[in-house]
């Protein structure tokens, strides 16, 4: 149920009466990004020299090649900077003080387009910040790519050296796995859950903006490996190779545990605001998928996350400390950071996947006018991935010299996963069954994600058998699996949902033509670049290898190729997107999907507080067809009365 939150007897902490709104001060006054900036650069520079201090002096740092101490340090007090300089803890020292705080619905202070680079309470901005950070955290790995495959196109003629080239494949992996984890819950899930289910607000305002405002600093300190040596492990940086490399290796512990951090206040958030914050009537049979996908995507991240957060503060202190949990001479066990790594890295592959099925089962009933197939299955397939997900980590670690009496148990889990995933793809083909659709860009987007995850999936297949997975470790068709499950899957659900949900968002419908020219040349770049991969890696090309067998030159240079016209179609989308929303602006109806979805029963943009009054839920999102379904609420219920909420229909699960 939705919770009153501010009642107008509220008193200011101390027990006065409330405050009067604060004044508004200017915009460079403010707190904001540009005094974020200030605050790391101070913050770098204080931790750094302590960490020197520390340490003996820079000159016996410098002479002994161990600066990790106070590399580290200064990211932490670079962390804390930035978090006092967008005034993250202005509010609480406001509170320590018996000053009044800022309410969530105090909007006075929090208008124009300088809200965007601040740290704001209200879920639609955070949301927007989201999707801009998201886009410019994809591209940037998207260019590594590039560069990657550039490489590759001879297997004799360089580009980079050896060590340039693993550093930029450790950044790119590392930066696609990392910063793209809340790709579809950080924009889709902030923005759109509250309205959903009916809320003014999500349950915690200042979480969620935090949870953001860690993002773009784990952003710049992984890029600061660059600067720093880079890291030689991959994105999975293992141990013991994690605690020999150079000091680039802290930017990606540091960057990667808070980026941890980040994911478990915003799954948090997301989850209580889920079970907390629903309207009157918004039972859990008539949750849309989307919002099942985010609670099932929260509990994950929640649950797993942790583990990686400590996994990589156990990498710095032991290069900063010299404690050993990852050193085999000292009595650690570099096998325990497999297991800790893969405890969250395979949950981590559903963290991407499960928001994509959430997506396209919310897009599936409204192109096909039809109910949603087997909305309970799909409600079940999705908690069964996320239950089954934390039982199969070990089957990365096959390799490893795990105990053999153990491979069958993993081999049996990880195949186990297939059916509830399976579930879901039942309930897409009986929603397509006998359907009329409507072959808009954002349908063509959810056909695809089916089409690409099967064969994502069907090669996971193979490689959770443990004599295939022997042979194709390491190659260059785990690579290819990999990419057609969550590029082909989260990032065309991705693509799907901002061209649905973006009339929403921003009152402005994007160019139809241009979608569907985006749409095509990635789909088609986006298979020919990957389906060869497949063939290479069985012909025995490994990963992050810098040199490769000339006869395999060919592939290599098609893979390419036609990856260089995978960035071309992002091109097209950049142009789109920044036309349709700063040039062209064709305002987009209400409705112009004619969706039931209750965020689509209010205007676009969605005002400031998204209803004027918590509404009365009074049937599911998805009764198309039905010409006695019930309105999908009242938005306008009489004061007090929640009756409607009772109602029961002859469609309710």
């Amino acid at each position: 149920m939705a919770i009153e939150t501010q009642p107008e007897s509220a008193q200011a902490p101390g027990g006065d009466d409330p405050g009067g709104t604060p004044r508004v001060r200017n915009f460079w006054l403010r707190p904001g990004i540009h005094t974020a900036v200030i605050g790391a650069v101070i913050g770098y520079l204080l931790g750094h020299w302590l960490g020197d201090f520390i340490a003996g002096g820079y000159q016996q740092s410098a002479a002994s090649d161990d600066n990790d101490f106070a590399i580290v340090l200064g990211f932490s007090f670079l962390i804390v900077g930035w978090l006092i300089g967008l005034g993250v803890f202005d509010d609480l020292m406001r509170q320590m003080l018996g000053r009044p705080i800022r309410s969530w619905d105090d909007h006075s202070a929090n208008v124009g387009f300088g809200r965007y680079f601040r740290y704001t309470l209200d879920h639609k901005v955070v949301g927007l910040q989201y999707l801009v950070g998201m886009l410019i955290y994809f591209f940037t790995g998207g260019l590594l790519a590039i560069a990657i495959r550039t490489e590759l196109l001879s297997p004799t003629y360089h580009v980079m050296s050896p060590t340039t080239y693993l550093e930029v494949v450790g950044e790119h992996g590392t930066m696609m796995m990392m910063m793209m984890t809340s790709v579809i819950l950080g924009p889709f899930g902030n923005y759109l859950v509250p309205i959903m289910i009916g809320s003014k607000r999500v349950a915690f305002p200042r979480l969620e903006a935090l949870s953001f405002w860690l993002t773009p600093c784990a952003f710049l300190i992984l890029l600061s490996s660059f600067l720093l040596g880079g890291f030689p492990t991959g994105w999975t940086g293992y141990a013991p190779l994690s605690i020999q490399a150079g000091e680039g290796m802290d930017s990606y512990a540091v960057a990667f545990g808070l980026m941890g951090i980040s994911i478990i206040l915003a799954g948090f958030n997301i989850v209580v605001t889920i079970i907390c914050y629903r309207a009157p009537g918004m039972r859990w049979s008539r949750l849309p998928m989307f919002v099942w996908a985010m609670l099932t995507t929260g509990f994950l991240l929640v649950l797993a996350a942790p583990v990686l957060v400590g996994g990589m503060y156990m990498i710095v202190t032991d290069r900063t400390a010299q404690t050993a949990f990852f050193i085999d001479q000292l009595g650690g066990s570099s096998y325990l950071y497999e297991d800790l790594f893969w405890f969250f890295g395979h949950p981590e592959v559903y963290i991407l996947a499960l928001p994509g099925f959430g997506i396209v089962c919310e897009l599936l009933p409204v192109f096909t006018r039809k109910p949603l197939f087997g909305y309970k299955i799909a409600a079940a397939g999705l908690f069964g991935v996320a239950i089954l997900s934390f039982f199969v980590w070990q089957h990365h670690l096959f390799d490893s010299g795990m105990d053999p009496d153990m491979r069958p148990l993993f081999m049996l889990t990880t195949e186990l996963i297939s059916i509830p995933t399976g579930l879901i793809f039942l309930v897409a083909l009986g929603t397509f069954w006998q359907a009329k659709l409507r072959l808009t860009v954002p349908m063509l987007f959810a056909i695809a994600f089916f089409f690409n995850f099967l064969f994502g999936g069907i090669s996971g297949v193979f490689l959770s058998d443990v004599p295939a997975d022997t042979t194709a470790h390491g190659s260059f068709f785990v690579m290819a699996h990999f990419h057609y499950t969550i590029m082909g899957g989260l990032i065309f659900a991705f693509f799907g949902g901002i061209y649905y949900w973006l009339p929403k968002v921003m009152g402005f419908t994007m160019n139809e033509r241009l979608g569907k020219i985006h749409f095509w040349t990635m789909f088609i770049a986006f298979n020919s670049t990957f389906m060869p991969l497949f063939a290479v890696g069985l012909l025995g090309q490994p990963r992050r290898v810098w040199e490769y067998a000339a006869n395999l030159q060919t592939l290599n240079d098609w893979v390419s190729i036609s990856a260089f016209c995978l960035g071309g179609s992002m091109c097209i989308f950049i142009f789109n997107f920044v036309m349709s929303t700063v040039i062209w602006r064709k305002r987009a109806p209400q409705n112009p999907w004619n969706a039931r979805g209750l965020e689509w029963q209010i205007p676009s943009p969605p005002p400031v507080d998204n209803f004027a009054q918590i509404p009365v839920v009074l049937a599911g999102p998805y009764e198309y067809g039905d010409p006695d379904a019930l309105p999908v609420a009242d938005l306008y219920p009489p004061a007090g009365v929640i009756a409607g909420a009772l109602v029961r229909t002859g469609t309710e699960g």
